[in-house]
């Protein structure tokens, strides 16, 4: 018996991973399909790091039904990950369907083995292209952003982040009354970059600070 897993997936924990549910769920509806099984996560689809896609492609008997809104919601892989990825799909012998990818609705059907074969050699070919575009407009994407960082940098306009100044008071405090680093880490959480520049404010030696000795306020 084949099952149909629809697979889920936003990029981070702010977005909404069950989104195109209802669109998966109106698909299947159309054709009188039941979905089996939903898995949804919350990871980028760059990564090969996704457990819940791996978790179906465990869970799935050979002829099962990979089920997806989109091939970008499937892989925005590198060419060497997304290999990899189709062989794990590719021994265990799942389908692929995608609500964007119009050729692939025809793995639901049941056909000869000819006719099978040969939407199975289509739908590889158009999932290897829109695999491809998709990683090219993630890594324009990434390209995009990195320049406009280095523009507003240039331009004076991003800066760090605030000073916590309360915390920074506390940790000025414990300097001038000669606590060790050690302490004052435990103590705050602070790194041991930003003990030496509070030190520097107290023209402290960073030797002297780091071991405790009592300081001037």
């Amino acid at each position: 018996m084949t099952f149909i897993r629809a697979y889920l997936r936003a990029s981070t924990k702010e977005q909404d991973a069950g989104r195109a549910r209802g669109d998966l769920e109106a698909f299947c509806q159309e054709r009188g399909l039941p979905i089996a099984a939903t898995y949804e996560e919350n990871e980028s689809g760059a990564s090969l790091h996704r457990p819940e896609l791996f978790r179906l492609l465990r869970d799935s008997k050979p002829g099962d039904i990979l089920l997806t809104e989109q091939v970008d919601r499937l892989s925005r892989l590198s060419d060497k990950d997304w290999d990899q990825l189709k062989r794990e799909i590719k021994d265990r012998e799942v389908k692929v369907v995608a609500l964007d990818l119009p050729t692939s609705h025809m793995m639901l059907k049941t056909e000869d083995a000819f006719t099978g074969r040969m939407f199975d050699a289509i739908n590889g070919m158009l999932l290897d292209m829109l695999a491809a575009i998709a990683r090219k407009d993630y890594d324009d994407r990434r390209r995009r952003q990195a320049q406009g960082i280095a523009k507003a940098k240039a331009e004076g306009k991003m800066k760090g982040r605030p000073e916590d100044a309360k915390r920074n008071d506390a940790i000025l405090d414990m300097l001038r009354s000669g606590q060790s680093w050690s302490r004052i880490t435990a103590a705050t959480g602070c790194s041991r970059s930003t003990l030496a520049k509070l030190a520097k404010r107290l023209h402290v030696p960073v030797a002297a600070a780091e071991i405790g000795r009592p300081t001037a306020a």
